[in-house]
């Protein structure tokens, strides 16, 4: 057993604090049947008794029974839940939070927000957004929580929801060909269909720190930021990581906070949001059918093309002015609306970062600190990390009590209970440290759940060198299981609740196409999935992204394999080719 707990819990002093224990460290605690969290026992039981000898035990009359069980209530499982049942499949959908949203249920901490703007970022269900009006261009957290109430008061979710259920295992029985899961409490549910809605952001990675448990202040990651929040005003607070959430956090708290101590290991390529207010006027429903039409043709889901002219081929002047369009613009267009050659083409990608630098720096007084959060010599290709929306970032770092340590050359050493030692020997007295420390992300949620397909293989094992999937929403060896929002499909290259609907769409059509032929079992081939590693890499490779050290590699996550985790051929490639399979009656799968 190997799960990564986020509990509040109490030190010493018995001044309570939230932090994070990894079971991984407690493994005798987990043999002997019982986790100390702090001051809270939490009962465990022993690995072995989760598996299944017998098909009496694996198909106990206790466990309740579904056409299909999902797992999250995000937009994917909303979606997916939607669908199935209106097609009239019995579903269930189990969440670990008590209320919809998925990572936005979560996603908490000070400054969250969207980085895709309104309406693309919602859901293209006339009855959900024909009387549905968002109040900012990128809504925060709150806004995006009060959507999904909307979202309920019209399709009346929850009635088929089980919130505070975590599932810990899954095991296929191929005598029956169907999915016996079992949650962290000891519920039980059989589902011929397994379909897995948990977001590539599901598993919080966190450093080693060695001594992150004597720290005598507050700690938090934040993918779990506490629902009543953490009083950070007048306190000395240490951020640990400046990518989208670590960047939010830091414009967020700056203004209030007696210190901030920014620890940064690379700096973000932040473009400017553009926030903007929006009225009842600026949002005409008139208009929206052909905005969700348009965003299922572009290449990341949203509304918006890359350019398709060279770079290279341009001249500085008609260089200058495009980027200069991106840049007023705002959102992510710079980005994704800029030269396609930027992120295939070095020279492209040094003119796109040249000009990127020239914006940044120039916000910034200090230069030893500008070329800290901007060098002259880029540290990665730019786009092959995602890009930040940033509105005061820059600015922060021009406050009298705002210190930035490079941790590149100046590392944390370890943390102590007055605050962090870095490698020079300087000790950083905090009351606060939130660890900004990104995911294990789109497989580590994955594995993180203990599932055994055919002949007991687990998923973890079966992806430990990579993973295999069949068009990025299913793997040889597991069927009946589904993931939308998975690897090696457009997942963190596309539009969340996009991709979210054209996969979910997609599985629910194989569902029904099962039904209507009286067949049990759907399984991917190993050929099929072979092949489509293979042009996922393909592409991939054609790009710079390689050649990062990042989530969309894999390798900010220790002994995590390299691969390329996403499919980058775009939605409408995409969708061209999973449209062709499902026209050919699932061509690439095993059908029983």
């Amino acid at each position: 057993m190997s799960v990564r707990r986020i509990a509040p819990y109490r030190d010493q002093s018995s001044e309570a604090r939230m932090g994070v224990i990894d079971s991984t460290k407690h493994e005798k605690d987990i043999r002997a049947g019982e986790l100390e969290v702090g001051i809270v026992k939490l009962k465990s039981t022993p690995h072995n008794l989760h598996s299944y000898h017998t098909k009496q035990a694996r198909m106990g009359s206790t466990a309740l029974e579904y056409d299909a069980l999902i797992v999250g209530a995000g937009f994917g499982g909303c979606h997916v839940l939607k669908t199935l049942r209106d097609k009239g499949f019995k579903t269930l959908a189990v969440d670990d939070g008590d209320d919809l949203g998925g990572v936005w249920h979560f996603n908490r901490y000070p400054g969250a927000r969207v980085d895709s703007k309104v309406p693309l970022y919602e859901f293209s269900n006339k009855e959900v957004w024909s009387d549905w009006n968002w109040t900012v261009k990128y809504p925060g957290w709150a806004e995006i929580q009060d959507y999904f109430q909307h979202v309920e008061e019209k399709l009346h979710l929850k009635k088929d929801i089980r919130f505070k259920t975590r599932i810990s295992a899954a095991q296929f029985d191929d005598s029956v060909d169907k999915w016996h899961i079992t949650a962290h409490d000891g519920s039980e549910f059989i589902a011929r269909y397994f379909i897995l809605c948990i977001g590539s952001f599901a598993k919080p990675y966190i450093p080693d720190f060695k001594g992150i448990d004597t720290f005598a202040g507050v700690y938090c990651h934040t993918s779990h930021w506490p629902r009543n929040g953490i009083e950070y005003a007048g306190k000395r607070v240490g951020v640990v990581g400046n990518a989208s959430s670590g960047l939010q956090t830091i414009q967020e708290i700056a203004p209030d906070v007696k210190h901030l101590t920014v620890f940064q290991r690379s700096p973000t390529y932040a473009l400017p949001m553009r926030q903007a207010k929006l009225t009842e006027k600026d949002q005409d429903k008139s208009t929206y059918e052909a905005i969700f039409g348009k965003r299922r043709t572009m290449f990341a889901g949203i509304d918006q093309e890359f350019n398709w002219d060279s770079c290279v081929k341009a001249t500085d002047e008609e260089r200058q002015v495009f980027f200069e369009g991106l840049w007023e613009k705002g959102g992510l267009l710079f980005w994704l609306a800029n030269y396609q050659d930027v992120i295939i083409d070095k020279e492209a990608n040094a003119y796109a970062y040249t000009f990127w630098r020239s914006k940044v720096i120039q916000r910034i007084k200090d230069p030893k600190v500008a070329e800290i959060l901007a060098p002259e010599i880029p540290p990665f290709f730019f786009g092959t990390k995602r890009a930040t929306l940033e509105q005061r970032y820059y600015e922060v770092y021009n406050q009298e009590n705002v210190d930035l340590i490079n941790a590149r050359v100046n590392p944390i050493k370890e943390i102590v209970p007055s605050g962090v030692i870095t490698e020079d020997g300087t000790l950083h007295e905090l009351d606060l440290l939130v660890l900004a420390t990104g995911y294990d992300a789109v497989t580590g949620g994955f594995t993180a759940i203990d599932i055994k397909g055919l002949k007991g293989k687990s998923l973890k094992e079966k992806w430990s060198k990579g993973s295999h999937t069949a068009y990025g929403m299913a793997t040889a060896g597991f069927p009946n299981m589904f993931f939308p929002y998975g690897p090696q499909a457009p997942t963190t290259f596309c539009n969340g609740p996009t991709c979210a609907e054209i996969q979910g769409d997609w599985i629910a059509s194989a569902l029904e196409f099962m039904r209507e032929k009286k067949l049990t079992r759907i399984d991917a081939q190993e050929e099929a999935e072979a092949a489509w590693r293979e042009h996922v890499n393909m592409i991939g490779n054609m790009t710079l992204i390689p050649q990062t050290q990042s989530e969309y590699m894999g390798t900010n996550v220790p002994g995590k394999p390299k691969e390329m985790l996403n499919y980058l051929g775009g939605l409408p490639r995409y969708v061209e080719q999973i449209e062709a399979v499902r026209d050919s009656g699932y061509s690439g799968f095993d059908l029983k």
